[in-house]
């Protein structure tokens, strides 16, 4: 397994992507989008649509003109495109460094829970601001790995217990941009101008130890993809370890935080 980009992260299936993580990044979306509070009838980007989570709540609450969502996992977009069909987007195959561009550029360039896994955030910044329109902004949501992602932080906590190895792909260790430090530094350093963060915290709420564990078994992405590449016995142990882990909740519901952190800017008037 390569730790070194999205390639070992399992992108292979948008069902077990949804279960796994596509619940929560649905309710993060909604909650991303109210937070950018965003101009009615304005032409978005959304990069690394996954499946479709930011495009929905695009479509259900921002009022846009258009949406252009893009990723280069086929498996994710095929999901999205069978989930969401509205007149008002265009699905395209195209990930960081081939962006789909403007013809007078965009007025929201917008990535959700994508912006870590792109080879150089920098330069994707950088690629993103240049399709704007002037005036327009570049916004992106990350989970707070390190942290805030309840859920994840037990998960490779426990992992790390179990199998050394895991240290190398906690996702803590493994994405530093994700945390408002982190983020700030990566906007202005790709050009952003009045760069604003703030946290956002959802609910995580489990019906029992089986609704959370459940899918980590689905193959799709880093840390479903971990569990896929252990033997049965290294499972067993790993799923013994994350229960004892969570105490006593672990018996029945299992109410859980998730902090992800937002970020916005602009391209500045000399950009271009």
């Amino acid at each position: 397994m390569n730790a070194s980009g999205p390639a070992s992260d399992g992108w292979a299936a948008g069902d077990a992507y949804e279960a796994f993580m596509g619940r929560w990044s649905r309710v993060l979306a909604r909650a991303f989008v109210a937070w950018l509070d965003p101009r009615p009838q304005s032409a978005w980007l959304d990069v690394g649509c996954g499946t479709g989570a930011l495009t929905a709540a695009i479509c259900e609450f921002a009022e846009p003109s258009s949406v252009v969502a893009c990723d280069p996992a086929t498996a994710l977009l095929d999901s999205a495109r069978h989930r969401l069909a509205d007149p008002r987007v265009t699905w395209v195959s195209a990930g960081s460094g081939s962006l789909p561009a403007h013809p007078v550029g965009y007025d929201v360039v917008a990535s959700c829970l994508a912006l870590n896994f792109f080879p150089d955030p920098r330069r994707a910044v950088e690629e993103q601001l240049s399709l704007l329109r002037l005036g327009g902004r570049v916004a992106a949501a990350v989970w707070d790995y390190g942290d805030g992602m309840q859920l994840l932080r037990h998960f490779w906590d426990a992992a790390v217990r179990v199998e050394p190895r895991a240290a190398a792909l906690h996702e803590g260790c493994r994405f530093p941009l994700c945390n408002a430090e982190g983020l700030e530094s990566a906007f202005r350093a790709g050009g952003a101008h009045e760069v604003c963060i703030e946290a956002i915290e959802i609910p995580t709420v489990f019906e029992d130890f089986g609704d959370l564990w459940r899918p980590f078994l689905g193959g799709t992405g880093p840390a479903p993809a971990f569990v896929a590449d252990l033997t049965r016995a290294q499972r067993d142990r790993l799923e013994c370890e994350l229960r004892n882990s969570l105490g006593g909740i672990a018996g029945g519901r299992i109410a859980l935080t998730a902090r992800a952190w937002a970020v916005t800017a602009g391209r500045g008037s000399l950009d271009r």
